[in-house]
């Protein structure tokens, strides 16, 4: 029997590949994550388009032509995303694990993946409440977008 970390004892976090088993679990942090960091930033129907776009069988139609990984810390998953061709996209942690570096973490692993199947160049669509993220890992806006979500409702990314 292994004792368990006390809470000031840092608890390893571990890099792995989504299993289908984790379906339920990703589904549940990724709109965790859109409640908190969209609602306020953008209009109701936007908010309910990036739960549509990252709903279950989206998740598990985007873990078939790419891979999806994700961070485990004692044995509960805290982020997120995915590499489907050289687009990286679906970068979620835990709105509670934030500001830990765990984004930074996914989004190199990833990076260092599509530089190992020979890709140059990564595509991101990236929304608002995340930009700065990733500028602060030297990323630039190539095109500003505006999605026409319904009711007069747009979702700029």
């Amino acid at each position: 029997m292994t004792p368990k970390p006390s809470s000031k004892e840092i608890v390893p976090y571990v890099i792995r590949q989504f299993r289908d088993t984790d379906l339920v679990s990703l589904h549940r942090i990724i709109h965790d994550t859109v409640d908190a960091s969209y609602s306020g930033v953008y209009p109701d129907r936007a908010v309910q388009f990036f739960k549509e776009y990252h709903s279950q069988k989206r998740i598990m139609e985007r873990s078939q032509p790419g891979e999806i990984l994700v961070i485990e810390r004692d044995g509960s998953i805290v982020a997120t995303g995915a590499l489907v061709g050289n687009e990286i996209l679906g970068v979620f942690v835990k709105p509670e694990d934030q500001g830990q570096g765990l984004g930074k973490r996914i989004m190199s692993e990833l990076e260092a993946r599509a530089k190992s199947k020979g890709f140059s160049e990564i595509v991101l669509s990236v929304s608002l409440p995340s930009r700065s993220f990733y500028e602060t890992l030297g990323y630039e806006v190539l095109e500003a977008c505006l999605l026409d979500v319904g009711e007069g409702q747009h979702l700029n990314y």
